[in-house]
Parts: C-alpha cells; sequence; structure tokens
C-alpha cells in the first residue's frame, strides 16, 4: 500500500474509533447535547478573551484611580480616595488639553469622513468587483507598517527640507520653507492619516451593499447624480459613517506617539498630560489612571450620543 494511502486510512480508522468511543459520545453529549451548550461553547472563547484582554485591564485602571498612591509599598494598604478624581476638576490647566483633545478629534473625524469617502465611493461603485480586492490591497499597502513609521514619514513629508517645501520651491512659489512642523497643521495631516483606514473599511462595507438597481431607478424617474447621493447613497451608508466615524473618533482621542513627535506647545493633547502624571513619580499614578478613565468615559459617553443621533437621523431618511 502507498504511503500516503496508509496514512489516509490510518487516520480514518482513528477518527471512526474516536466517534463510537463511549467517552467521546459522553464528553460531547454534555458539551454539545443542547442547542443551548453549544452557543455557551462557542461564545465562551470571545466572552474571556474580552474580559481578561480588554475589560480587566479598564477596570483595574477605574481600581487604580482610587488609591492614595501606587505602586503599593511592601506591608502597605491601598486606602481609597477620589483626590485623583478631584484634581481634574479643581485644576483648570487641565481643562484646555481635555477640551482641545475632544473638539480636535471631532474635527479631525469630519475632516476624515470628508477626505475618505469620495474614495471608498470609487473603489466600491465603480472599480470592478473583480478588482475591488486589488485596489484594497494598494490602499491598504502604507498600514502594513507601524504607527511611528508612518508618522515619521509625516515629518518628512512636511519637514522644511521636505517634499513639499522642495515642490513649492521648485515651483517658485515660495523662497523660504514654510514651517508646517509641530503644528496643529501638522498633527491634523498625520492623525487623518493614520486613522484613514478605520474610516475606509466600514464605508466601503456600507456602500458596497447598496443594490446598484435603486440609483437606475431613481434615474429613470429623473433625479440626478446629486439627487440621487443624498436621498440614496448617503442614507443607506449611514451605518458605514457612523461606525467609521466612532472609530476614528475614539482612536484619535487616544493617540500618544503622535502628538509628541508632530505637534508643539500649542497643540498639547490630553494624553500627553496622562503620561506625564505617569512619569513624574510613583504617587501620581491613581492621577493618571482617574484622567484616562475621565476621557474613557467622556468619549463613550459622546460616541454613544453620536450612535443614537444618527439612529433616529437614519429612520427618518427613508
Amino acid at each position: 500500500m502507498p504511503p500516503q494511502e496508509e496514512y489516509s486510512t490510518g487516520s480514518r480508522s482513528f477518527w471512526s474509533w474516536l466517534a463510537t468511543s463511549k467517552v467521546y459520545q459522553s464528553v460531547s453529549a454534555s458539551l454539545l447535547g443542547t442547542k443551548k451548550r453549544r452557543l455557551v461553547l462557542l461564545a465562551a472563547v470571545p466572552i474571556i478573551w474580552a474580559i481578561v484582554a480588554n475589560l480587566g485591564p479598564l477596570f483595574k485602571m477605574l481600581d487604580i484611580s482610587f488609591y492614595d498612591a501606587y505602586p503599593l509599598s511592601k506591608g502597605r494598604e491601598a486606602t481609597y480616595t477620589i483626590a485623583a478624581w478631584r484634581e481634574f476638576f479643581v485644576t483648570p490647566v487641565y481643562y484646555i488639553p481635555f477640551f482641545r483633545t475632544l473638539i480636535f478629534s471631532g474635527i479631525l473625524t469630519f475632516a476624515t469622513l470628508v477626505l475618505v469617502y469620495p474614495v471608498a465611493y470609487f473603489l466600491a461603485r465603480h472599480v470592478p468587483k473583480s478588482r475591488q480586492m486589488l485596489f484594497l490591497l494598494l490602499v491598504l499597502i502604507p498600514f502594513w507598517v507601524g504607527e511611528i513609521i508612518r508618522t515619521y514619514a509625516i515629518m518628512i513629508l512636511l519637514g522644511n527640507n521636505g517634499a513639499i517645501n522642495i515642490a513649492l520651491k521648485f515651483l517658485g512659489i515660495i523662497d523660504r520653507p514654510i514651517p508646517f512642523m509641530y503644528t496643529s497643521f501638522s498633527l491634523g495631516i498625520g492623525i487623518v492619516y493614520l486613522v484613514s483606514l478605520y474610516m475606509l473599511l466600514p464605508l466601503y462595507s456600507a456602500l458596497e451593499k447598496i443594490p446598484t438597481n435603486m440609483n437606475e431607478a431613481a434615474a429613470d424617474l429623473g433625479a440626478g447624480p446629486w439627487r440621487r447621493f443624498w436621498r440614496i447613497t448617503l442614507p443607506l451608508s449611514k451605518d458605514g459613517i457612523a461606525s467609521g466615524c466612532v472609530l476614528v473618533f475614539l482612536i484619535a482621542t487616544g493617540f500618544y506617539a503622535t502628538p509628541v513627535i508632530l505637534g508643539g506647545p500649542s497643540s498639547t493633547m490630553f494624553a500627553e498630560s496622562i503620561a506625564n502624571t505617569f512619569n513624574v513619580a510613583a504617587d501620581r499614578w491613581p492621577t493618571g489612571a482617574a484622567f484616562s478613565s475621565i476621557m474613557l468615559i467622556t468619549t463613550l459617553t459622546l460616541a454613544a450620543v453620536f450612535l443614537k443621533i444618527m439612529g433616529r437621523r437614519g429612520k427618518g431618511y427613508l
């Protein structure tokens, strides 16, 4: 018997023996005997992952925010206090980076939507189905490298000796370099570039699902391109808009490395203020945890309100 056939026969014999084994049948019946048990087993892994990797650290951060000091020295017990939370509300110096982060992230989210929507629309509605994955792959290539490398790429582009200033000098538009770097402009360009993928994929997914016959029927009834877009395409892509905007907003509020590299004194983000509290001394860790919790609660609340508004408006469209 050829080796491959012998291996195949052996494999079938093993699986046949296993399937008829009483131990296997007993375990299988206890775990998968009912629909409810199968559902529990299927959901167990993602639920455990979400608790251990996602919710666990967040609850620990929230717990630390009420400590009087952290890490605790040997033999010292934790004393709970709201001093770290109170520090944010009684120290106005933290208000500027906090609200700047929220407003700046909101503006950049809208800018990313305006810039990326045409790209997603072109990919979903005008590129043939057989070539859409190829075009998506080309768009995703820059995102194969890390955040820091892409941030430094923006520095090379916007620096005094960067590509933009060199091109403007070559065209005779400027005589001296334009100081793009270390401003809100350079920070905005960097964040929009870094988060554009998180806007593109939800928009593409939503636009690709819109039936083409709806636009064709509207055109037959005399609706022009803009009317078809405002009355059909835009309302039906609202789920992608909502998902993309929430993702971009939440990610933008948490950026730390990019504001440090591209930003300046006038564009300090709240993540930098949080990092500074961790870098000062060990007893400031509860303050950093409290500030992180405040930002997290605020951004999640704003995201929930935005999703609620988008849901109500979506009903009114159709």
